[in-house]
């Protein structure tokens, strides 16, 4: 079960909640749980799943870019949702 200093590799989408546009997705991205590497939202999110663990992560915007957005994809004040599997441990 993923917890915080545990290593995880996560396949995912993203896409605004507000148009379904999705703005970045991959196969699989590792990092450590609880170095702060990802959005608040992630790690919230991906703690407690175990590897083939599949879950969609509804983000509030305070849990992930808040008023900044993030770069052309990303507006300010952007509530995100992240179709999600863990890979790895």
């Amino acid at each position: 079960v993923a917890a915080d200093g545990m290593l995880v590799t996560v396949a995912y989408k993203g896409s605004l909640l507000s148009n379904g546009k999705v703005f970045d997705e991959g196969p699989g991205i590792s990092f450590r749980l609880g170095d702060g590497k990802v959005i608040a939202g992630w790690e919230q999110g991906i703690a407690g799943m175990k590897v083939g663990g599949k879950r969609t992560l509804k983000i509030p915007p305070n849990l992930a870019y808040g008023d900044q957005g993030a770069g052309d994809m990303i507006p300010p004040g952007a509530h995100l949702v992240f179709d999600c599997e863990l890979k790895a441990i």
